[in-house]
């Protein structure tokens, strides 16, 4: 057997094991189903929501997790390990963990509530709270990744022509990790549109799109919660195809 062939097999059985369960759901509807379903107010307010969430959560990390990432990228300080370490949590912890410790820090008997009375319990501000909390080492990561392929020749030689160190970074670094900030922020994105555990136990209402089919396989069984299923997966499908093509271009 030649090499190539080798790898070709595994990776095909990969495809397979992944592509079968997506494509088969898709053929299992009625396509009639699926466009009286995608016209249920229910169903759009919910995935209109959780694509609003995400966004809000995503535009709210591009503000914290930028400057984050340019001082992981370029600085060394005691305990940096430590903090790269904290951002990379979420992706390991469980998601209902998350959700138990935001409800423990932000609910109606934590010691914010007790010394502001702000509860966000129950709110789509505590949905895209859940969000950035599982999303937000998606776009850090990438982000500092893209200053690290930097040479900060480039940032002292603006400074040497008179630049601030702020002006550096803005009108230098910056673009040059453009892409590295859409390609992170458009993955975070797309796993907030997706979590389900977090929010669940944050904000059971409003529903978000993958609560709404949770809610509607519990109480219906499978073959209701299959439309609003297929619907989602189409919409993740598009996210990532556009990242994809984001970076063939790049």
């Amino acid at each position: 057997m030649k090499t190539k062939h080798i790898f070709v097999l595994p990776g095909i059985l990969l495809l397979l094991f992944l592509g079968y369960p997506l494509i088969k759901m898709i053929f299992d509807v009625d396509p009639k189903i699926l466009l009286d379903t995608a016209k249920e107010k229910e169903v759009m307010d919910s995935i209109v929501l959780t694509l609003r969430a995400s966004l809000f959560s995503t535009i709210a990390a591009l503000f914290t997790g930028i400057p984050l990432a340019y001082v992981f990228a370029r600085k060394e300080f005691p305990g940096k390990k430590f903090l790269e370490g904290l951002i990379d949590i979420p992706v390991i912890i469980p998601h209902t963990a998350v959700g138990i410790a935001l409800l423990s820090a932000w609910g109606r008997h934590s010691q914010i509530n007790k010394l502001t009375g702000i509860n966000i319990v129950g709110t789509e501000v505590a949905i895209s709270m859940a969000m950035f909390f599982v999303s937000v080492p998606f776009l850090v990561n990438s982000v500092k990744s893209g200053f690290r392929l930097i040479d900060p020749r480039y940032e002292n030689t603006a400074i040497t022509l008179g630049a601030s160190p702020w002006q550096a970074f803005y009108t230098v670094s910056l673009p040059m990790v453009k892409k590295s900030i859409i390609s992170g922020s458009i993955m975070m994105w797309g796993r907030g549109i997706s979590e389900f555990g977090a929010v669940i136990i944050l904000a059971y209402h409003p529903v978000t799109a993958p609560v709404l089919i949770f809610e509607r396989f519990q109480n219906f069984g499978l073959q209701y919660a299959l439309p609003v299923t297929v619907i989602m997966i189409g919409i993740s499908l598009v996210i990532f195809f556009l990242v994809r093509i984001y970076e063939g271009r790049k």
